[in-house]
Formats: structure tokens, sequence, C-alpha cells
């Protein structure tokens, strides 16, 4: 689906678009303009809008003479109208082709649509001689163009233009780790992929906004250039309502290749639960809204899989999984084909699961890394992992202190946190 605003004509003219722009078409109309890209208007000596003379080679006031004083004559505006580009144009770049100039004069209003009447935005210059779009165009789509003027008499001339913008011949994409309608915990990250490498990471990441309530500023940093993960400053606060806006067709990320991606996914943050694992003193304390509600003994890395240290953040979950020491490039150490109540902390292999086949809990680190709880064959809904899976969401925190294991890297998994906001 596309999607574009209204646009804007200046703040104290914003209410006469949709009027002045109906007026441009009575005027093209009677005077039985074919629709090009640059005109004048000749108005009667009342002022009440008669005649229009476009022209498709320039600039131009072709309004008819008349002798002063008589009756129906009509005066010429002298304001000349440039829409840039001209009328029929077709593969028209998405960006920095777009324009609406006017010498001798002053933009009354300037209305841009596509096919489907949905309008872009943009913005008037101090004084008030031209005019941009706010950002960028979208790829394969018609536009039509319909703009007022007038003249230091108050007298308008009006234009009119079409064109369309290139179908490019490379695109690219993106996805993320975000549901739609989702509820994430206050540490969630929006990760978001994208299928070719990106050049331009200014101009794609200036295409994806976020819509927040309560208002917090959301910002990107990039991991290479095909994932830009996004987070507020701190955690998010609980019950905040989100919105990703990819605003990605048209975007040009390296030459030649063009976004095509226009959605929105609308997500809400849940309650607060924060749970710090300590390596050292094998327990781990869970904490709901600021308190701690159950402190659960866990078993960490042994000395030689230490376990990452730093804050986490839960990207996954699964009732009954399979691990593989194989996958983790740990060769045949183990291969468990029924892990229960696993849940994902990095992309490197850290879980914090249910551990039916050890008994260290709270005295010893066994794991090869993993933040065990204990747990029972099948897995129990009773057990300690069993009640810490169910109280757990996608986006929760898991910090790890005392681990001798080095920090996590900030884009293992979702763990931007441990990056400073200076440095994001």
């Amino acid at each position: 689906m596309k999607v574009k605003s209204a646009g804007a004509v200046g703040t104290a003219r914003r209410g006469l678009v949709a009027t002045l722009a109906a007026a441009a078409l009575t005027l093209v109309a009677a005077c039985g303009s074919s629709g090009t890209g640059t005109g004048g208007s000749a108005v009667p000596t009342d002022s009440a809008p008669s005649n229009s003379g476009p022209s498709s080679s320039g600039p131009s006031n072709s309004a008819p003479s008349a002798v002063a004083g008589s009756p129906g004559a009509v005066r010429a505006s002298a304001a000349a109208l440039t829409i840039s580009p001209g009328d029929g144009a077709t593969g028209v770049p998405t960006s920095g082709a777009l324009k609406v100039a006017v010498a001798q004069g002053t933009l009354s209003a300037v209305k841009v649509t596509d096919d489907d009447g949905k309008e872009v935005a943009g913005t008037v210059t101090t004084d008030g001689t031209s005019w941009t779009p706010a950002g960028h165009l979208d790829t394969g789509t018609r536009y039509s163009v319909t703009a007022l003027a007038k003249d230091a008499k108050g007298l308008e001339a009006a234009g009119t233009a079409t064109f369309t913008t290139l179908s490019p011949g490379s695109t690219f994409s993106a996805s993320d780790n975000i549901t739609d309608k989702a509820t994430y915990g206050v540490g969630m990250i929006v990760s978001v992929t994208f299928t070719k490498p990106v050049k331009d990471t200014k101009a794609v990441e200036q295409a994806i906004t976020f819509d927040t309530d309560p208002p917090v500023d959301v910002k990107g940093h990039w991991f290479g250039n095909q994932r830009l993960d996004f987070r507020p400053q701190d955690y998010w606060k609980p019950g905040t309502r989100v919105t990703v806006k990819y605003r990605l067709d048209g975007v040009q990320s390296s030459p030649g290749v063009y976004g095509t991606l226009t959605k929105d996914e609308p997500f809400a943050i849940g309650r607060s639960q924060i749970s710090t694992a300590d390596a050292t003193g094998l327990q781990m304390a869970v904490e709901r809204d600021g308190q701690t509600v159950r402190s659960l003994p866990i078993t960490t890395g042994a000395p030689e899989y230490a376990s990452w240290a730093g804050t986490m953040v839960i990207s996954e979950m699964a009732r009954v999984t399979r691990m593989n020491s194989a996958t983790v490039g740990l060769g045949a150490e183990y291969d468990i084909a029924d892990v229960p109540h696993a849940i994902r902390l990095t992309n490197s292999g850290t879980f914090l699961h249910g551990n039916y086949w050890a008994d260290s809990f709270g005295r010893t680190n066994t794991s090869h890394g993993c933040i065990g709880i204990r747990d029972v064959k099948g897995g129990s809904e009773t057990s300690d992992a069993g009640w810490f899976y169910n109280q757990s969401l996608i986006g929760d925190v898991v910090k790890v202190v005392n681990s001798k294991g080095g920090q996590v890297r900030p884009d293992n998994g979702l763990s931007g946190w441990n990056l400073p906001w200076t440095a994001w």
C-alpha cells in the first residue's frame, strides 16, 4: 500500500488549498488548455476568475487584452509559474526533480496528488516563490500538479502538469522483528534487515519513522550496511503505543537501487520486567514494575564457557527446542532434542532455558554459556523455568552480572543497550 500525507502550502493559506486548486482547474478548462507545465491567467477588473493562458514553452502570461474601463475588460497577471518537470514527463527521479516556482509573484496554492488522490506534503520558501516536496516521491507513479500564484496587484495565474516517476530496474526491501499489534517488553529493540547493502544510509534511515504515545525520541544505529536497529535512550515506558512507519518506496539506497516498501506497523509496550542473573551468586532476581517478585536459583557458564556479561533482550521463545553444540562451534559437546522453556538472548546461542539433566542450580556453574533454570523432562508449568517462561515477553530485559565471559557485543541479538546513547 502507498501512503502520502496532505501537502502544506504556508501556514496562513492552508485552508485555501482546496478552493484555489478547484479554481485553477476551472481557469484552465475555460481557456481550452491541454494541461501544460507553465502558465499565467488573466482576471477581470472585478477579480473574478475568468480566463487563463498556460503555455508549454515556458513562463508566460498570454491572457487576452482589452481597453481599460470597457465592459468585460481583463488584465493579465504578471505572475509567471513554472512547474518542473514539464507536463507529460516520464522516468522522473523520485528526489530532486519536482519544483513549482513563480517569478513576479508569490504562490497561493500548490497541490500535488497521485492517481489515487493522495496528496504529497511540501514546503514553500519564506519569500513564497517556490515549493518543493517534503520528501521523496514513489516509484512508477503518475502525479498531477495544480498551482496558483498572485502578482503584486492580486491577479492570479494558474498552471497544471502531470508526470510519471521512474520504474526502477533494481529494488530493495526490508523486514523487521515486529508483529503487528503485538505487545513487547520495555527493552524491545526494533531491528530492520535490508535485502541489499545500503550505501545512502541517511536517506534510508530518514524514511523509517516512529510515532509514539507518550512521545519519546527513537534513533537508529547501523550495524554494517544491511542492519538498522532502533531504540529510545532509556527503556520504553510501560504502556507506550508505537507505530513504525516505513516510507521506503522511492528511496535510492545505492545508485540505481530503489526501495519498494510502504507500510505502518503498530505495537505496544507492556509491563516492565527486568531480570538480573548473578553468575557468582547463582541467583536470578526477577523485578516486575520496580519490585522484586521472585529469586530463582540458576547455573551459568562453567569457567571455560563463561556466559556473556551485560544487558540482553529476549528475542525468541520456544516451549521446546533442540540444542546442538555443533551449531555454535562447540563440536560434539551436546545434542539435546527436547530442551524445555527455551528463551533466546543472543544470536550466538545464549539461551535462558529449563534444565532437567543437571542439579547444580544455586551451587555451581556447569553450562556451556547458557543460563539454566530448574525444570523437568518435558517441561513443567509449575517448575522455576516454566514459571519464568510464562511470565516473560519478547523484549524483556535480562542482565548478566559478575560473569567473566566478557561483554556481549551490541549487535549480538538485541543487545544494543550495551552501546552508550552518545554512540548510538
